[in-house]
């Protein structure tokens, strides 16, 4: 991997650790963020990290933009030593998949889509080569994910899928985006599976509804009273496959305060998950579920 450092005007440095979307390229964004944030360089006023890459915005009366990127470089070569291992947690979200919801949404924008005459799921089950939605389904909620950002719509994760590149599911993007997304829609595009943490344009295919509130600028839910927003980069995702019946009731459970997602505090590390992907993701299971 090359790192690519790009100016954005005269107060922003882009920093790029690949063109491909990698946890090992994760993993070096974040230990450069994170380097930036201890080493209070004098006039940086945010970090903004993503999938693979981190903007820094500073104070050019402070700092000239040349001197901010000689830092910035310097700090790739602490990130390049950094420990690939992570104190984060393991989580499980339930999902409706093939809900009313989105099926009624998307059936209102096939003439957007790259195959007007299916659905979002029969799309994706066929240009990955599964038989049926239903299998292309349990690929999707087979494996856990990394979410690797967070952001551009307030509190929406984008999540990579924990198994090999050749095992990766991958679905494009609509032909053009809808006008129309339910709340809390989990979505694919590209090599990310994402919720959609507000109602409201997207591009992403549709595959069903979590129940689960993920986003509450007013902080009413209880599980986000702590902070309006429900995911953080490294956090591990486990999709659960629900019934209307069982949609139903968590929903009910969380209007009235009484839910509280499965959440275990775990360690990832990179290096042995490379080692045997299958056996860790299975130790991350038994983690989850207390085996």
């Amino acid at each position: 991997m090359k790192t690519r450092y790009t100016f954005g005007g005269d107060e922003h440095i882009f920093v790029e650790m690949d063109e491909e979307m990698s946890l090992d390229a994760f993993f070096k964004s974040l230990s450069m963020t994170n380097a930036v944030r201890a080493a209070q360089i004098d006039g940086v006023t945010e970090v903004c990290p993503a999938n693979a890459s981190f903007q820094v915005k500073f104070d050019p009366d402070r700092i000239k933009p040349d001197d901010m990127l000689t830092e910035l470089k310097a700090l790739e070569k602490v990130a390049e030593k950094a420990e690939k291992r992570l104190n984060t947690r393991i989580i499980e979200i339930p999902v409706f998949y093939q809900d009313p919801w989105t099926h009624e949404t998307l059936m209102r924008f096939r003439e957007r889509h790259q195959d007007p005459e299916g659905t979002d799921l029969d799309y994706a089950a066929r240009i990955n080569g599964y038989d049926s939605a239903a299998d292309f389904i349990t690929a999707h909620h087979s494996s856990p994910w990394f979410v690797s950002m967070v952001g551009f719509v307030a509190g929406l994760p984008f999540l990579y899928q924990l198994v090999e590149r050749a095992r990766q599911l991958e679905v494009p993007k609509y032909l053009r985006p809808r006008t129309d997304t339910p709340k809390q829609t989990v979505g694919y595009g590209g090599c990310f599976s994402c919720i959609y943490s507000v109602r409201g344009a997207g591009g992403y295919q549709m595959f069903g509804i979590t129940p689960m509130t993920i986003y509450d600028p007013a902080q009413a839910t209880s599980y986000l009273r702590d902070f309006m927003v429900f995911f953080s980069p490294g956090d591990i995702v486990k999709w659960k496959p629900i019934d209307r019946a069982e949609y139903d009731a968590t929903l009910a459970d969380v209007e009235a305060n009484r839910y509280e997602p499965l959440i275990k505090e775990v360690a990832f590390d990179l290096n042995a998950f490379n080692a045997d992907i299958d056996g860790y993701n299975a130790k991350l299971m038994e983690a989850l579920h207390g085996v």
